[in-house]
């Protein structure tokens, strides 16, 4: 059977009729340490083995014309109007918005293929960041946080997205076997091994709702108030609360607060090999998520809820932005194919969607591959 990267050469070369260059960028489950990035806190991403591969090569028309295999569609715009172009609110504006920060000088075909699911809060947008600046000819050495930094711009620059840094990071500087403890102020890392014993699992609840990118900018905003109440969140202990006059401010920035402390206690577990511990920082990430940071919803409390209740099952939280994508479970690869059967068929039984289920593991980050 042929590799993505074989696919995705196969498909540019029937596309566009010349040999291009490859690349590969990873998605990420974000283990723990939600919503912290943006404020310059603690996360520990990993890179997984589902990735995001783009195929290039120059053309002589002057356009930078771009392929989905996932998606069936095609879009073209003169490369000398880039800069002029304005988001139309799909895919193609993480290729535009990275392409404008290459400042791109002559003509590209670009080709996608990704085994990261869009929408599922794995980061398939950072992915395709990433993979795509590799592919148009960002020539840097790897891993760079310079490239990382690229990608993140082309979400704040061009999409107007307030967002942090780590899905870019995590997506350049992955490491087989491990996830990587960020520090989102410094910008420096640090690999964390994870423990033996339990198969890490992504669920995909299939649903995303509309709240999802507005509570996200209001998330943002919520936390600079309680910053301008009692300083950087990343400094700031439990007792600065009593300075937030405003309640719903008060449990953003306390959910702030709590998960970068959690963050440090889940290396710790993970370093002494206490998946038992690993497991109740992830339910208590998840509660805080879900009462004081008010992102999570009822598909992903019922995943997780239902997740807790099976055995082998060390603990479970919702990932990513919130309103719906996935969950991350820990759990013990003797109870694996019971773990999916039995939260498969309850969860269908209760909203009629069929979840999907990613066993994932720890991968390298980007990658050139031709």
């Amino acid at each position: 059977m042929a590799s993505p990267a074989q696919l995705v050469i196969e498909a540019f070369e029937n596309r566009f009729r010349s040999t291009p260059d490859v690349a590969r960028a990873p998605g990420r489950v974000n283990l723990i340490g939600e919503h912290t990035d943006y404020n310059g806190g603690l996360v520990l991403p990993m890179a997984i083995d589902l990735a995001c591969y783009a195929a290039s090569a120059p053309n002589r028309d002057g356009l930078l014309r771009v392929y989905s295999e996932n998606l069936k569609q095609a879009r073209q715009w003169p490369i000398d109007q880039l800069g002029q172009l304005r988001p139309s609110g799909d895919w193609t504006d993480y290729v535009v918005g990275v392409a404008r920060q290459l400042q791109l000088s002559r003509g590209r075909d670009l080709l996608i293929h990704s085994t990261v699911p869009i929408g599922s809060g794995l980061s398939s947008s950072a992915a395709l960041e990433v993979a795509t600046a590799l592919a148009l000819g960002w020539s840097g050495d790897l891993p760079s946080l310079e490239l990382a930094k690229l990608c993140r711009r082309a979400d704040n620059d061009f999409l107007g997205l307030p967002s942090g840094i780590m899905d870019q990071y995590i997506s350049v500087f992955g490491r087989q076997n491990a996830a990587i403890l960020i520090d989102c102020r410094s910008l420096a890392s640090q690999p964390v091994e994870l423990p033996s014993g339990a198969a890490i699992v992504a669920v995909n609840s299939m649903v995303k709702h509309e709240l999802a990118r507005s509570s996200y900018r209001q998330r943002v905003a919520e936390c600079a108030e309680a910053a301008g109440a009692i300083g950087t969140l990343r400094d700031a202990t439990p007792d600065s609360l009593d300075l937030i006059r405003n309640p719903v401010i008060r449990r953003r920035a306390r959910h702030v607060i709590t998960e970068n402390q959690r963050v440090i206690d889940f290396v710790a577990a993970s370093q002494r090999g206490d998946l038992t511990d690993m497991g109740r920082l992830l339910v208590a990430s998840h509660r805080s998520l879900q009462h004081d940071y008010e992102v999570s919803c009822g598909e992903l409390d019922f995943l997780v809820d239902t997740a807790l209740a099976m055995p082998g099952t060390f603990g479970a939280r919702m990932i990513g932005g919130g309103f719906g994508g996935c969950t991350v479970n820990l759990v013990d690869p003797a109870a694996l194919e019971h773990f999916t059967a039995a939260l498969g068929d309850t969860y269908r039984a209760k909203f009629g969607i069929q979840p999907v289920f990613y066993p994932v593991q720890a991968a390298e980050g980007a990658s050139r591959l031709s």
